[in-house]
């Protein structure tokens, strides 16, 4: 069955936020979401859609706030020629077959409906709707996707898998995988990691399983960014446990910072410029000094849509990734508007961390 997410009310539209960990809780408790669609509180096709949708034997998942919970019941029981009753302390419909605080479910003409409200500031009501899915991800980098289908896809004929393959940056491949038999994902997953066993995390989310690596070790990193602005170092400390592996990161986007917090040579700056490979070496290099870290990230580049040039247009990005034995550098090219740049940039720096010490990763 498919499974469509509805947002009503225009906080989920404003408040980034609250839709964000919305999304979250949801992708982390259920099936693939199909579709996402928002309605403001006065739209008036809100009914026929609600309507059309429980008709179309599928499963649903509405959210909406307190001020609209009990006008939504009205309209499902409308659809489904059903009343409203008070079951400990709200109105939910009589044909509800499961209720918790804020969150009840519904079956109707095959279809399930999970109808939960949350407003600023609370916490994620129970999730309902069953998830049949079994499913699982791993992440494989320095593989071409041609070759990665070519390797897997008898993998998962043998073992009745199926995956889906998206690329998040250059190098870096997640794979999806799906099955309602979890043993047979297990299987795939095994062997997946026998032939490519230097290139096969098998972890749904990538930063968790750094951090619990480099925590097991003992070990610390730290970054220096500029272009990011912390985007990196908040790729990090969003995952419970950072504080095990990472003391801090230096945010120095002026040239001044880089000369006096991560002592970059004022005359590399002015003989190669900010956006340099030879920078970002400097630049991982002080923040190892600074923080005596195992393994350090700097990132420095264009990411706005002005200031770059013929030379260094925007887009341009130069990443250092560097242990106490080694380094490498980077020069890099990303597309796409100043943030989604910035993402690229942190993605791909995290990329480098895993691929410069494979022994602990891998």
């Amino acid at each position: 069955m498919k499974l469509h997410l509805i947002f009503i009310g225009n906080m989920f539209i404003y408040n980034v936020a609250l839709k964000e960990y919305v999304l979250r809780q949801i992708e982390n408790n259920s099936d693939f979401i199909n579709s996402v669609t928002y309605f403001k509180s006065s739209d008036n096709s809100l009914f026929l859609y609600i309507e059309e949708r429980l008709n179309a034997q599928e499963k649903i998942i509405i959210i909406t706030s307190k001020k609209n919970f009990s006008t939504i019941g009205k309209l499902i029981c409308t659809a489904t020629s059903d009343n409203q009753v008070l079951q400990e302390g709200i109105l939910i419909p009589q044909k509800a077959t499961l209720f918790e605080e804020r969150s009840y479910l519904l079956e109707y003409n095959n279809s399930l409906v999970n109808v939960l409200q949350i407003d600023e500031n609370e916490k994620m009501p129970t999730l309902l709707i069953p998830s049949k899915e079994t499913k699982a991800s791993v992440h494989i980098f320095e593989e071409e996707r041609s070759t990665l289908l070519n390797i897997l896809s008898p993998i998962a004929q043998t073992f009745e898998v199926s995956f889906v393959v998206t690329q998040i940056v250059d190098g870096w491949m997640r794979v999806d995988i799906s099955s309602k038999r979890y043993g047979d994902i297990s299987k795939f997953i095994h062997a997946g990691k026998r032939l490519l066993p230097q290139k096969l995390i098998a972890s749904s989310d990538i930063v968790p399983y750094i951090i619990e690596k480099l925590a097991t070790l003992s070990k610390k990193v730290s970054f220096a960014e500029s272009c990011t602005g912390g985007l990196l170092t908040y790729y990090f400390t969003k995952s419970n446990g950072a504080s095990a592996i990472l003391d801090g990161s230096l945010v120095t986007y002026s040239n001044a910072l880089k000369e006096n917090w991560l002592a970059v040579e004022h005359t590399t700056l002015v003989k190669n410029g900010a956006v340099s490979a030879e920078v970002v070496l400097e630049m991982s290099e002080g923040a190892v000094n600074v923080s005596n870290a195992d393994y350090t990230l700097s990132v420095s580049g264009i990411a706005g849509e002005s200031g770059g040039t013929d030379e260094k247009p925007v887009g341009t990005v130069y990443i250092s990734a560097r242990t106490k034995d080694t380094h490498i550098e980077k020069h890099l090219h990303f597309n796409g508007d100043r943030n989604y740049i910035q993402h690229q940039s942190a993605l791909y720096a995290i990329k480098m961390l895993l691929l410069i010490d494979k022994e602990t990763f891998f």
